[in-house]
């Protein structure tokens, strides 16, 4: 097969040895790959892939159809639809992944923009609802919704009907992401005239993080998952105290495969059929050949994208 290799930082289409499916496993012929802020970084060398995942090989998401299924592995037999989360090798003509991590695509649901759900989905899905605990009335921030969890976050909350602002640093794309679910989509300045907020969903980094505190309400909760404008805040201690609220973190990528297959239990439950019914959407701001991997990658740096870059395999 041929994948996207990392070699000094630079990405080439390279020849790699096929795949082959352990107990539990199955091998996926990838059509789509969706691309997300960690590839970006294990290109750099900045976030290594899980122990047992492929190193120079990116990606963390992919949709595709199974090949061949290991010892055990029974659920999706060959030709079946299938999306899923990896700790790295999504980006690749084929991955071979634990059976428990997939999903399967919705009937109707076309396997490109497919590609661009589990990560995204998942993230939000456990940070809003397994993390932050959001119910039905709440209000709830999300901080820099214009990309993929952003624009996940947007959709699963709104369904739960909780009220969602989000924040939006441009302003071309204030109407499609309201157009999404948002009651109200502002720019990160104007954190401060929507509060209280009784969850805080912080995509941005440490300024997001910095800027809510003062607007949240009582028992608020703040889930950081994403640290892309700073790590290092300055939290007002005082007001974490009179808010009563909790500053938490999470990621998905550094979790046992048990873990993993918990969290993709609880989207195929609660998201996937969704997607089916077309109550949440993939929003893609682009496609790329998987072989013109730069470019795509050229792009996702270039900022000011909505949605999801996707690599897709032709054919």
């Amino acid at each position: 097969m041929r994948a996207v290799t990392v070699i000094d930082e630079e990405l080439h289409w390279s020849e790699h040895p096929d795949p082959t499916p352990g107990p539990g496993e199955v091998v996926v012929a990838v059509r789509a790959a969706g691309l997300n802020g960690a590839d970006m970084l294990q290109r750099r060398g900045l976030y290594p892939a899980p122990d047992g995942w492929p190193q120079d090989i990116p990606g963390m998401e992919f949709a595709g159809t199974v090949l061949v299924s290991g010892q055990g592995a029974v659920r999706f037999g060959p030709g079946a639809r299938v999306m899923g989360i990896c700790g790295g090798g999504g980006q690749a003509e084929q991955v071979v992944v634990p059976e428990s991590v997939l999903l399967t695509v919705p009937e109707g649901v076309d396997l490109v923009p497919a590609g661009g759900f589990p990560e995204v989905f998942s993230t939000a899905q456990d940070a809003l609802f397994s993390q932050a605990d959001l119910c039905e009335g709440e209000s709830v921030l999300v901080s820099g919704a214009a990309g993929g969890v952003g624009t996940a976050a947007v959709q699963l909350a709104a369904v739960a009907g909780a009220r969602v602002v989000a924040t939006v640093r441009n302003p071309d794309h204030h109407d499609r992401v309201r157009a999404l679910g948002a009651h109200e989509v502002i720019l990160p300045d104007q954190v401060g005239d929507f509060g209280p907020y009784d969850v805080s969903l912080e995509l941005v980094g440490a300024a997001g993080v910095e800027a809510v505190l003062p607007h949240l309400a009582k028992g608020a909760r703040v889930v950081v998952i994403g640290v892309g404008a700073g790590a290092k805040a300055q939290v007002n201690l005082l007001s974490l105290m009179g808010s009563r609220a909790t500053i938490g973190g999470s990621t998905l990528r550094s979790r046992s495969t048990e873990e993993k297959a918990e969290v993709a239990w609880l989207v195929e439950s609660r998201a996937v059929h969704l997607l089916g019914t077309g109550a949440v959407t993939v929003p893609v701001a682009a496609t790329f050949p998987m072989a013109e991997a730069s470019a795509a990658y050229d792009r996702f740096a270039a900022g000011g994208k909505l949605g999801k870059i996707i690599l897709v395999n032709e054919g």
